[in-house]
């Protein structure tokens, strides 16, 4: 069942992410109300919220790592819903040590197929690869 709850919060986050990629910094202030909403379970709502203002906060390293890793594809060139799902993903590979690498592209290539194009998955699967594969130390 918690797995399911951490999946709808990263539908939320992402979701949330493209409106304030959209819209605008100043949505930050409804994202409650959106939250509240969409979900009424207030495990998700928190989860989702935290997730999305940390990627938020941390903006620039997301995006810095993810121009690093998708090679040929200027960041303003990304559709906005999967850069929405690359920067949650890259803000919890980088920052949430509690959540398996793994388990965080796995979702990101869901949501991809779930919210994106036909090839989204495969796309977000190989910039968060790389992603992955730069934040990991050399052994």
């Amino acid at each position: 069942m918690n797995f399911d709850k951490r999946t709808r919060a990263r539908e939320l986050a992402m979701q949330s992410l493209y409106q304030l990629d959209v819209q605008g910094p100043k949505l930050f202030k409804f994202l409650g109300e959106f939250f509240i909403e969409n979900e009424p379970d207030d495990f998700i709502r928190k989860l989702a919220s935290d997730w999305t203002k940390g990627t938020w906060e941390n903006l620039a390293q997301c995006d810095e790592l993810i121009s690093a890793s998708a090679i040929k594809w200027h960041l303003a060139r990304l559709a906005t819903v999967d850069k929405s799902i690359l920067r949650l993903a890259v803000y919890q590979l980088k920052f949430c040590p509690d959540i398996p690498p793994r388990v965080v592209i796995n979702e990101a290539i869901e949501l991809a197929k779930k919210f994106s194009t036909e090839k989204s998955g495969s796309f977000v699967n190989g910039v968060l690869d790389a992603v992955l594969k730069g934040l990991k130390p050399p052994t």
